[in-house]
């Protein structure tokens, strides 16, 4: 799966936190606690604000496996791990909200004081800069096509050329991929609603993060039934993302993610969660 702070003038002060209010309320969201949003805000070590105090809340949008999904009442995964790091090197704990992905691209979740960070298998894009503040990149990350067995297709000109359904999940750059490569998918609001549309037939085939793709054809019942037809090398990489102008907490998120990546602490974290070393994903 790639998948943020200027606002525009207004008149009253009052009317943006409404609307802000508004967006958020309409695309729902929980949180692992029950803690809820204040106005206040907490500092951690050095000084760094956070929308609650002792804790670094997190936005994403659930279920993503590997990255982020429930298992039992806790949200685990890569990127859980991740921010994790920076939370440890703060002093406080890790909360995390379940949001729609939309307002998390958007730099909307953040701009309302939602989350102090957004990981969610997010690809760094220029469009996406303009919105949010993205740390170093931490995952390289490409796109898959999963497909039922039988199609007899290889890539997404053999998708083109025999007429098959071709499913995305909305608001992802491998929406924007297939679509620029002049396919018109049907858009799935999320992943488990993408491979839904697989298993009942809404699509022949889907475009999906390789990893994602990877963790559901570990399950017997879709291993059984569909395929991994191709990677698509896009030359994607996730990041960390964060209300522009937080450079403070950038540096903190930043200086953790290159620790990790130079004393084993990254390769470990990989390897739990993909079960190969980086650079290993997608091979035999």
């Amino acid at each position: 799966m790639v998948f943020w702070s200027k606002r525009r003038r207004v008149t009253s002060l009052g009317a943006l936190a409404v609307g802000a209010a508004c967006l958020l309320s309409a695309c729902g969201g929980g949180s692992d606690t029950s803690a809820t949003t204040s106005s206040s805000s907490g500092a951690a070590a050095g000084g760094i604000k956070l929308v609650h105090p002792g804790k670094l809340t997190t936005c994403t949008n659930l279920p993503y496996e590997p990255f982020q999904f429930k298992q039992g009442d806790k949200t685990v995964g890569f990127d859980v791990d991740i921010v994790d790091l920076a939370a440890k090197k703060l002093g406080v704990t890790q909360d995390i909200v379940d949001i729609d992905f939309a307002v998390i691209k958007s730099g909307a979740a953040l701009n309302a004081g939602k989350c102090d960070v957004a990981a969610a298998g997010m690809t760094i894009t220029d469009e996406r800069k303009k919105n949010l503040l993205f740390s170093d990149p931490y995952f390289d990350a490409t796109q898959a096509l999963l497909a039922k067995k039988g199609t007899g297709a290889k890539s997404l000109d053999d998708i083109k050329a025999k007429g098959l359904k071709l499913g995305a999940q909305a608001s992802t750059t491998g929406l924007d991929y297939v679509k620029k490569a002049g396919l018109n998918p049907t858009e799935f609001a999320d992943s488990p609603k993408e491979l839904l549309g697989l298993q009942s037939g809404q699509a022949d085939v889907i475009v999906q993060d390789l990893p994602v793709v990877l963790t559901w054809l570990k399950k017997p019942e879709i291993a059984s039934k569909f395929e991994l037809i191709a990677s698509l090398n896009t030359g994607e990489q996730y990041g960390i993302g964060m209300k522009k102008g937080n450079d403070a907490l950038a540096k903190v998120i930043n200086e953790e993610i290159a620790k990790a990546k130079s004393d084993g602490t990254y390769e470990k974290i990989y390897v739990k969660w993909f079960g190969k070393k980086p650079g290993e994903l997608g091979t035999s």
